[in-house]
């Protein structure tokens, strides 16, 4: 419990000044404390109140609260009290709460919890103050309160002890101000560009409390809003025999009593949908999902997202219906449409669609070797295009890969150096299975659609600032999603970005119960070659389709980002209160 031997021997101190008060006649932990106001009641009702206004007559209040601070000068002191994330000054008069109550008084420390009663006066300086009558003890605090958080250690301090960061009500760090780049930047680098940027002046501090109170705003937002429009609020299991409705890998656990091998839910869709079968047509889950994978800014293995399912709708329907939602919240919860992330404003009410092809077009690099739509088609054409992007990024950069390709040793953007090698390493599949005699045209195809997808994700996602729609996804990374019927490689699907990392994914899905055995006999493949995050067979599902799923849209939403959008927050351990983290060591 103890970190150091000074606070083994500050909190001995603060234990006899607790046996000190007890002498005095108090309880050392009472049961309760009753209170005529919060504090933030106070400041709502009497914030604007004039001195003359709070005299005649008085207005009594009996309020409580954690001691911030604590000063006395001889007979007298201030101190202030903290509830509801607001603080309010009381002062304390050894004339006023008698001999026994002010010796209470000095055995207090910044952190105890203690009840006052008095009336409401402005002082000299025309603060709101208590003029305290009584004081009753409450907790004492065995630990003291840290001065001030700063630096990186004690970033990681508040996501451990987030208990102490929330009644210090610390500041986030939300980004600098960003300046523009050049177009150069916006072609060549992982950042965004002139396009996607303007300077803005300094943002104002959040604060952690602010985090969690707008968290809840935002789900009671989204409540209001799927429940206006007809939709179910449900709930489906935690621990499924069978990992679905994702490619993640999943976390295990076993059923005792029943000698049965569970997972932790990586998705809630495959049960939503079999509600759809069962003739609930709009369903919403705000659930929990747990993903066995690494940790960054963007990603916890427990994180909470909303799903929800729509019958006889399309992905075209849920791309407006997405829209009208994130406006929605923005304006429940911040009252407006536009919001800073990273120093950029954005502005949820202006949204933008591309294409998964027309946005690789859009941003890639050598402006005068860019795509054109039939190259997504064909492996060699588009492996082909890779080749040349690949020497036109070798005549701008040195180095060579370890395999003796080109290799861009600029690493001085860190995320454009990854998503340059990404790409590169798809070029060298999409030959390698070109050149393979073995592989069958199902194969290939996979290949080219996750090559694509790659692509895509190196070079276009980081420029998606403002709230953009991406649509339009290869099949071969799709396997819950309806083709399109024109075009058979590809699916209805989409994801919307906003600040440059995806927030929500949707889809037409995929109603048609064989052909979503054969999507999972591919994926069972794509499993016996070493893919931990295929997805596996479920045959209860594919019954379920068998009755007859009717023509449906589902989306998925990360809350955790949408939180981070609306706030501000750079990382999404600011927006949890407990994330995940390593054990400490010492």
């Amino acid at each position: 419990m103890f970190e150091s031997e000074f606070e083994r021997g500050l909190h001995a101190l603060r234990q006899q000044k607790l046996e000190q008060i007890v002498a005095l006649g108090q309880q050392a932990y009472p049961n309760s404390y009753r209170t005529s106001h919060t504090i933030p009641a106070i400041w709502d009702q009497y914030g604007e109140a004039t001195a003359e206004a709070l005299e005649t007559p008085r207005v009594e209040v009996s309020i409580a609260g954690r001691l911030m601070t604590i000063r006395g000068q001889g007979k007298a002191g201030f101190a202030h009290l903290q509830g509801g994330g607001k603080r309010l000054q009381v002062y304390v008069r050894q004339d006023a709460v008698g001999e026994a109550g002010f010796a209470l008084y000095k055995l207090l420390d910044a952190g105890d919890h203690i009840g006052v009663t008095g009336y409401l006066f402005r002082t000299r300086t025309g603060e709101l103050s208590v003029h305290v009558d009584t004081i009753t003890f409450l907790t004492k605090a065995m630990l003291a309160l840290p001065e001030k958080y700063h630096g990186l250690a004690d970033v990681e301090l508040r996501y451990r002890q987030r208990y102490v960061d929330l009644f210090m009500n610390t500041e986030l760090e939300t980004g600098e101000t960003a300046e523009p780049h050049s177009e150069h930047d916006k072609h060549e680098t992982g950042h965004v560009g002139a396009s996607d940027l303007i300077a803005q002046p300094e943002p104002e501090a959040i604060r952690v409390r602010d985090v969690f109170v707008k968290r809840a705003q935002v789900l009671r937002a989204l409540r209001r809003f799927f429940d206006e429009r007809g939709y179910l609020e449900v709930e489906t299991p935690m621990m499924q025999p069978v990992a679905g409705g994702a490619a993640a890998k999943p976390f295990t656990t076993h059923h005792n009593a029943l000698d049965l091998d569970l997972f932790l839910r990586i998705a809630p869709e495959l049960y939503l949908k079999r509600l759809v079968v069962g003739g609930l047509d709009r369903v919403y889950e705000i659930n929990r999902n747990f993903r066995n994978e690494g940790t960054s800014t963007q990603h916890n293995p427990e994180f909470t997202m909303l799903e929800f399912y729509q019958a006889y709708a399309n992905y075209s329907d849920l791309m407006d219906l997405t829209e009208e939602l994130v406006r929605f919240v923005a304006l429940e919860v911040n009252g407006t449409t536009k919001t800073r992330f990273n120093g950029v404003e954005i502005d949820l009410a202006k949204w933008q669609r591309y294409s998964m092809r027309e946005a690789i077009i859009n941003w890639w690099p050598d402006t005068n070797e860019q795509p054109v739509p039939a190259d997504f088609s064909d492996l060699s054409k588009f492996a082909a295009k890779l080749t040349r992007l690949s020497t036109y990024w070798c005549n701008k950069y040195s180095g060579f890969l370890d395999h003796g390709g080109p290799l861009l040793m600029d690493k001085s953007n860190e995320p454009a150096f990854i998503a340059r090698a990404n790409v590169m390493k798809c070029e060298k599949e999409l030959w390698e299975a070109g050149q393979n005699t073995t592989l069958s045209e199902v194969d290939k195809n996979n290949v080219l659609g996750t090559a694509i997808t790659t692509v895509f994700e190196s070079l276009a996602e980081s420029h998606l600032i403002q709230p953009t729609i991406i649509y339009d996804f290869p099949l071969a990374v799709s396997p819950l999603s309806k083709q399109k019927p024109d075009d058979p490689d590809w699916v209805e699907r989409f994801e919307f970005y906003i600040g440059g990392f995806e927030l929500g994914n949707a889809f037409s899905e995929l109603n048609d119960a064989g052909e979503q055995r054969r999507r999972f006999e591919q994926q069972l493949g794509e499993r016996a070659r070493g893919d931990e995050e295929a997805h596996a067979m479920d045959e209860d599902y594919i019954r379920a389709l068998s009755y007859g799923l009717p023509p449906t849209a589902g989306e998925g939403i990360g809350i955790d980002r949408l939180t981070m959008v609306l706030t501000g927050a750079r990382s999404i351990r600011d927006v949890i209160l407990f994330p995940l983290l390593r054990p400490q060591t010492r």
